[in-house]
């Protein structure tokens, strides 16, 4: 019954986040559900064990009928892998307790400015080109994947939301580019949580399963609906974020 409730959690979780992200918000409060007395590490190495596959799918997909920028995204992912190794050796050592007040306010802005910007990630009108793409990419990738790896919650929606508000991509082509710099960061993530042995491999694997056939369902309905299905789901996703985590912040 356990491994049923969390691979269900799994599959709708691949399709939250195959679209813009934030399937750790369906996932890992399932997993902390069904697992109360389990050390959080094992839980966050199960997670990523199991997303991974989904968010590598999802780029494939994205990647075949969607022209994304390799030239500045591969360095970009290049950099989240790294970002997200340090950030998941960090956590080993400090805890990002501090983090959780700051994460919903955060949130908010996003969600904010999103509604205040209604145009906002509508139109592909990159804003940079050659280096400067590159290196605005790679900024992108490391500081996120950085946060990827010490703390999580809503990578995927703000890899999504730098790519629109920073480099000018509409929704779908920054969702698309998010599954890359996503799959980097939950590799490197998933490797050290490997190493040191923070993964159940038998329940992460049924997992995965479910989690690349709701990334398929996902990814279809992203690529069907275009930019504008893309936003309305980005912002359903990031306010319920917002409440999640201020309610994990302030009233848990």
């Amino acid at each position: 019954m356990e491994l049923l409730i969390v691979s269900l959690a799994s599959l709708a979780a691949g399709f939250v986040d195959s679209i813009v992200g934030g399937g750790g918000l369906i996932l890992a409060p399932a997993l902390f559900a069904v697992f109360p007395t389990t050390h959080p590490a094992t839980l966050f190495g199960v997670n990523k064990g199991a997303s991974v596959w989904g968010t590598a799918v999802a780029t494939a997909q994205y990647a075949r009928r969607v022209n994304l920028r390799w030239s500045a995204l591969l360095p970009a992912a290049a950099a989240g892998f790294a970002g997200a190794l340090a950030g998941a050796w960090l956590v080993t050592v400090i805890s990002p307790g501090f983090l959780r007040k700051a994460l919903p306010f955060v949130m908010l802005a996003v969600l904010a400015y999103t509604l205040v910007k209604k145009e906002l990630g509508r139109h592909h009108a990159p804003r940079f080109s050659g280096r400067a793409e590159t290196l605005a990419a790679c900024c992108i990738g490391m500081t996120v994947g950085f946060y990827d790896g010490f703390f999580g919650p809503g990578t995927g929606s703000f890899l999504v939301f730098l790519f629109v508000r920073w480099l000018g991509y509409d929704f779908l082509n920054a969702s698309a580019s998010a599954k890359l710099v996503n799959t980097a960061t939950n590799v490197a993530a998933l490797s050290v949580f490997a190493y040191k042995g923070h993964v159940w491999w038998h329940f992460a694997l049924t997992m995965a399963v479910a989690n690349v056939i709701g990334s398929l369902l996902g990814t279809r309905m992203a690529l069907k609906h275009g930019a504008g299905f893309v936003r309305v789901v980005f912002i359903g996703v990031v306010s319920a974020l917002i409440l999640k985590t201020g309610y994990d912040a302030f009233l848990r």
